[in-house]
């Protein structure tokens, strides 16, 4: 009984201080909220990166170091702004049903694209030795860390301007195209990679936009790359015909997949 009194109180005043920050992001037009939530994260995510060194050498874990000098500081810039303006809520960070209905929604990709990665690229074995290590950095980097952004703090901008059926498209084609720049799946840029990835990235928008949470995509993305690209062991570099088919299959298994969740009217709408 203590617990439960206890719970509903802390919900009553993440409530209520999600509300004050609303009314504080209210004082800044949408348009210029999405501005700043754009350019701030990018430009401080930059100037770490080029004061970290810039782009090193050749090779995984030096490729990982990259990204994190990148994707680090656009997390942490990105999460400041969001949770001033929007408060938890208001950036995706819903756990129980819409997280659960998330992971059911995104598992579905993840399948997919899983049984075509067999189909389509050789595997030259399983595991590695730092598979630990790669899917932490999965976890928090190429998936948290992007999705803060993206779906949380441009999502939200962008819903508030334009409506949330254009934040949903808009935040998925910007998570295809820092995918296809910065994720180690991305081995060769092409219009098929464009292709399927930016399909990815309005999947995981539409998902947003029907659970109101990112924590199911957030979570299923690090395990999508990590069994497709770690447990899985390609090359060093894939057979580029064999990605590209792999692209176009899995970009045509996800348009399957947004028919069938595009929203239909507005009350399908979490934001």
């Amino acid at each position: 009984m203590r617990s439960q009194i206890f719970s509903a109180k802390i919900r009553t005043e993440m409530s209520d201080l999600d509300h004050k920050n609303e009314k504080s992001a209210s004082l800044l037009p949408p348009g210029t909220r999405v501005a700043l939530g754009f350019a701030l994260p990018v430009v401080g995510a930059i100037t770490v990166f080029v004061l970290g060194g810039g782009a090193p050498a050749n090779g995984v874990e030096n490729i990982q170091t990259s990204a994190v000098l990148f994707l680090g500081p656009l997390a942490i810039i990105s999460w400041l702004l969001g949770m001033s303006w929007y408060g938890l809520a208001g950036m995706g960070m819903r756990g129980r049903r819409p997280l659960f209905a998330g992971i059911g929604f995104s598992v579905l990709g993840w399948l997919a694209f899983l049984l075509l990665r067999f189909y389509f690229v050789q595997m030259i074995g399983s595991g590695q030795a730092n598979s630990g290590r790669s899917f932490v950095y999965l976890l928090l980097f190429e998936s948290f860390a992007v999705q803060v952004w993206v779906f949380g703090l441009l999502f939200r901008g962008v819903a508030d301007w334009r409506g949330p059926l254009t934040a949903a498209i808009v935040s998925g084609l910007i998570f295809g195209a820092v995918a296809n720049l910065f994720y180690q799946e991305a081995f060769v840029s092409s219009a098929s990679s464009f292709f399927y990835f930016g399909l990815w990235g309005i999947l995981f928008g539409i998902i947003r936009l029907r659970t109101g949470s990112l924590l199911g995509t957030v979570v299923v993305q690090a395990m999508q790359s990590f069994t497709a690209w770690v447990v899985l062991v390609p090359s060093v570099l894939p057979d580029p015909n064999q990605l590209r088919s792999l692209y176009l299959a899995s970009g045509v298994v996800f348009l399957v997949i947004l028919w069938r969740l595009w929203p239909k009217q507005v009350e399908d709408y979490r934001v």
